[in-house]
C-alpha cells in the first residue's frame, strides 16, 4: 500500500513538473518563435504521453483513475494543439472507456452522441464526473476544430450543461484553493473552465457563419446576440458583432449593420473585416465621404503589423485560430490586400475631386510596386506579386496615376509616366489588328486566339491612351503644335485596328492578330473620339478651322456624347458663318445625359477638364440673339 502511494505521488509530481515547465515563460511564452514554440509543444506532448504509458503499464492502483484521466487530458491538449485530432480523440475515448470499466460499466457504442450521453449518465454521480467533463471539453474542441457542427448540435443540451457546470466551479478545477497546501493533486495544463468559455463563443461564431452561408440570417442573428454577452477575448467579441452586422446587412438593414460594425471596431480597432463591410455599405448607399474615410482606415489597419492570434490567459495551447477553421467564416472575414485597398482609395479620391490626396495615394502605390514599402525597406518580389494580382496591370496604373497628375496640374509628371508606358509597349505592337464580332467564332476557337490577341490589343490601347494623355498635357501647356503631334500619334496607332462585323470581311487579310470584340471596342471608340476632339480643338487655337471641323465631326462619329467635341464643333461652325448649324450642334450636345457613371470607365478616358473651354452661358446668349432655330 505504501509503495502504491509512493508511486502515485511520484507520477503526480512528474505531471505537475511538466505542467509548470510549460507554463513558465521560457516554455510557452509569447517570446518564442512559432517554429520554436511548436518544437516545444512536441517535446511536452511526448513527455506527457511517456508518463501516460507508465501509468497504464502497471496493474491498476487505488486512486489511479483520477490521475490517469488528468494526464490523458494534458496529453490530449498537446495532441489537439498540434492538430493531431484523430490521435487525441482515440486516446481520450479509450481512456474514458477504461475508466468506466473500472467502475463496472460495460463498453458503449462508438457513435459520438450515444457514447457521450451514456458516459455522462454513468459518471454523473461518481468521483470521475469532473474528469469526464474535462475530457468532454477536449472532445468538443476536436469537433469544432474539424467542423463537426452536426455532432455539436446533436449534443447541444449536454454541452450547455457542461458549460454551466464548469463555469460554476473555481478556476483550475477547484484546485486553486489547495494548490499551496498539497502537491498530491494533478495539475492541468489548460484551465477547463476558461477553455469551455472559449469553446462556447467560438462555436457561436462558427455556427453563425455557417447559417449565414446557408441563408439563415435571422437564426444566425439570434444565436449571435446571445453570444455577444459571453466572456471572451476582444477579437472574438468583435467577430460576434461583425457577424451580427453581416446578418443585418443580409436582412436589408444597412444602418443597423453599420452600428454592429462600429461595435466590432470599438471592441477591436483592428477588425479589418468590419471596416471593409462598412465601406461596401457606404458605397451601396452612395455616401462617398464615408466610403473614402472607411477605405482610409482600412488601409491603415491593413498596414499595421500582424496582430498575435487572440488568446485567453492559460489557453495559449488551444487558440481561437485552431477552433475557427470554418471555410464559411474564412470567406466572411476575407478582406482585400492593402495594395488593392490603396488603389481603390486613390481612384475614389481622384474621381470625387480629392486630387492631391488621390495623387499621393497613387504615388505611394507605385512606390510599393517598385518593391519599396513606406519605411523604405525592400519587399520580396513574391510578396509584391501576390498582393498585386488583384490590381490592374502596371501600365494601366501608370495611366491612372498620369491622369490624376494631369488633373492636379502636374503635366510634366504625367508625361513622364506616359513615356514609361510607351517605352514598355510600343515595340511589342503588331502592325495590324482585327476586332472580331463574338458571334463569328465559336467559343473554343475564340479561346485559342484570345489570350495572345487580347494582350496585344490591350497594349495597343495602353499606348494610345499614353499618347492621348500627352496630347492633353501639351494642350494644358498651350503648346498646340506638340498637342497636335501627340493626338496624331494616338490616331495613327488606333487606325491599325479594324473592326470585323458579322458577315463582313475587313480589308486586312494579313492582320497579325484577330481578337474578339468586347469592352476593347468601347475603349477604342472612346480613344478615337477623344484624340480627334483634342486635335480638332488644338486646330481651332491656330485658326485651322477646316481641319478642326473635319476632326471634330469625326470625333462625334466615334464618340457622340463627347461634350468638348460637340461644343467646339458648334464654335467652329459659328466662326465659319454656319450659325444655324452651330446652334443646332450646341442644343444637341446639351441634350445628352451621361449614360454611364464616370466610375465605369478608366479615369484616363474621361474628358479633360483643362485646356480651352467654352462658356455655355455665352453660347446660349448667342443662340438667343440668333433667334428661333
Amino acid at each position: 500500500m505504501h509503495s502504491s502511494t509512493t508511486l502515485l505521488n511520484k507520477w503526480v509530481l512528474e505531471n505537475n513538473q511538466l505542467v509548470n515547465k510549460w507554463k513558465q515563460p521560457e516554455g510557452g511564452g509569447d517570446t518564442l518563435s512559432r517554429d520554436h514554440n511548436r518544437t516545444h509543444l512536441r517535446c511536452c506532448s511526448a513527455e506527457f504521453h511517456k508518463l501516460l504509458r507508465k501509468i497504464q503499464g502497471v496493474p491498476h492502483l487505488a486512486d489511479q483513475t483520477h490521475l490517469e484521466l488528468s494526464v490523458v487530458y494534458n496529453a490530449c491538449v498537446f495532441s489537439t494543439a498540434l492538430s493531431q485530432f484523430t490521435e487525441a480523440e482515440l486516446l481520450l475515448t479509450q481512456a474514458v472507456q477504461r475508466a468506466l470499466q473500472m467502475t463496472g460499466v460495460e463498453p458503449v457504442t462508438s457513435d459520438h452522441p450515444v457514447f457521450w450521453r451514456k458516459v455522462l449518465k454513468s459518471a454523473g454521480n461518481t468521483p470521475l464526473n469532473s474528469c469526464v467533463l474535462h475530457l468532454l471539453c477536449l472532445q468538443w474542441a476536436i469537433w469544432l476544430a474539424t467542423c463537426q457542427l452536426k455532432t455539436i448540435q446533436e449534443l447541444k443540451e449536454e454541452l450547455s450543461f457542461l458549460f454551466e457546470t464548469l463555469c460554476g466551479e473555481a478556476g483550475d478545477d477547484g484546485r486553486s484553493k489547495t494548490r499551496g497546501k498539497t502537491s498530491d493533486i494533478p495539475l492541468l495544463v489548460t484551465d477547463p473552465r476558461t477553455l469551455v468559455e472559449l469553446l462556447q463563443i467560438c462555436t457561436s461564431i462558427v455556427q453563425g457563419a455557417e447559417r449565414l452561408n446557408e441563408g439563415q440570417s435571422s437564426e444566425a442573428l439570434s444565436d449571435l446576440q446571445t453570444a455577444s454577452s459571453l466572456p471572451a477575448a476582444r477579437t472574438l467579441v468583435a467577430y460576434v458583432h461583425f457577424l451580427s452586422g453581416f446578418c443585418l446587412a443580409r436582412m436589408s438593414c444597412p444602418q443597423m449593420a453599420v452600428q454592429c460594425y462600429r461595435k466590432a471596431l470599438e471592441t477591436d480597432s483592428s477588425c479589418a473585416c468590419a471596416l471593409y463591410q462598412s465601406m461596401l455599405i457606404y458605397r451601396h448607399l452612395g455616401n462617398i465621404q464615408a466610403e473614402i474615410q472607411a477605405l482610409r482606415l482600412l488601409h491603415s489597419t491593413l498596414m499595421l503589423p500582424s496582430a498575435p492570434v487572440p488568446a485567453l490567459a492559460n489557453t495559449h495551447l488551444l487558440s481561437p485560430s485552431l477552433l475557427l477553421c470554418s471555410q464559411s467564416l474564412s470567406s466572411l472575414l476575407t478582406v482585400p490586400s492593402a495594395l488593392s485597398v490603396l488603389h481603390d482609395l486613390a481612384l475614389k479620391c481622384v474621381l470625387h475631386g480629392r486630387l492631391s490626396e488621390g495623387v499621393e495615394h497613387y504615388l505611394d502605390l507605385l512606390a510599393v510596386l517598385h518593391s519599396e514599402d513606406e519605411h523604405g525597406q525592400k519587399q520580396s518580389q513574391s510578396q509584391v506579386h501576390a498582393e498585386a494580382t488583384a490590381l490592374p496591370r502596371l501600365p494601366e496604373l501608370y495611366l491612372e496615376a498620369g491622369a490624376a497628375l494631369l488633373m492636379a496640374r502636374r503635366p510634366a509628371d504625367c508625361m513622364a509616366l506616359c513615356n514609361e508606358v510607351i517605352g514598355t509597349t510600343l515595340e511589342l505592337l503588331p502592325e495590324k489588328l482585327v476586332l472580331e464580332d463574338p458571334e463569328e467564332r465559336s467559343e473554343a476557337e475564340t479561346r485559342d486566339v484570345n489570350m495572345e490577341g487580347e494582350d496585344k490589343v490591350t497594349m495597343l490601347l495602353w499606348t494610345g491612351a499614353a499618347y492621348l494623355l500627352q496630347g492633353h498635357c501639351h494642350t494644358h501647356l498651350k503648346d498646340w503644335k506638340q498637342a497636335v503631334t501627340h493626338y496624331t500619334r494616338c490616331i495613327n496607332l488606333l487606325v491599325k485596328v479594324r473592326i470585323k462585323k458579322k458577315g463582313f470581311q475587313p480589308q486586312v487579310p494579313s492582320a497579325d492578330m484577330v481578337v474578339k470584340q468586347g469592352t476593347d471596342l468601347c475603349i477604342l471608340q472612346r480613344l478615337k473620339g477623344l484624340s480627334l476632339a483634342g486635335r480638332g480643338i488644338s486646330f481651332t487655337q491656330t485658326d485651322q478651322l477646316r481641319e478642326a471641323l473635319r476632326d471634330l465631326l469625326l470625333s462625334l462619329q466615334s464618340f457622340p456624347e463627347c461634350v468638348g467635341a460637340g461644343l467646339w464643333c458648334g464654335e467652329v461652325l459659328w466662326r465659319l458663318g454656319r450659325r444655324q448649324e452651330a446652334a443646332a450642334c450646341w442644343e444637341k450636345t446639351w441634350s445628352f445625359t451621361t449614360q454611364s457613371s464616370v466610375e465605369a470607365l478608366p479615369v484616363y478616358l474621361q474628358e479633360p477638364q483643362s485646356g480651352p473651354l467654352l462658356d455655355s452661358t455665352e453660347l446660349r446668349r448667342r443662340i438667343q440673339e440668333l433667334g428661333p432655330i
